[in-house]
């Protein structure tokens, strides 16, 4: 592993972990009305599309974090849905 790819893998790291602490927060709070559903539908947009690209040149950086990445915003989105009338 060379030093760009290390690079790669921890703004990955950084950029993914950044959503876990809004999804414990609509978690634990059963509210997720201050989401934006529109910038949220754009997000994971950009992120399947990161995701795709990522396994088109096969960079196991943009692969790793797009797919954790994808993961925590489909799981806030369902969140937005699950507590919408709360």
């Amino acid at each position: 592993m060379d030093y760009i790819q290390l690079l790669g893998i921890i703004a990955g790291t950084c950029t993914t972990i950044a959503f876990v602490p809004q999804v414990i927060k609509t978690y634990k709070t059963r509210s997720a009305k201050d989401l934006s559903t529109g910038m949220f539908l754009i997000f994971w947009t950009g992120v399947v599309l990161w995701l795709i690209y990522g396994l088109a040149v096969n960079d196991l950086p943009i692969i790793i974090a797009n797919v954790m990445t994808l993961v925590l915003a489909t799981l806030l989105l369902f969140l937005k849905y699950r507590y919408r009338n709360q």
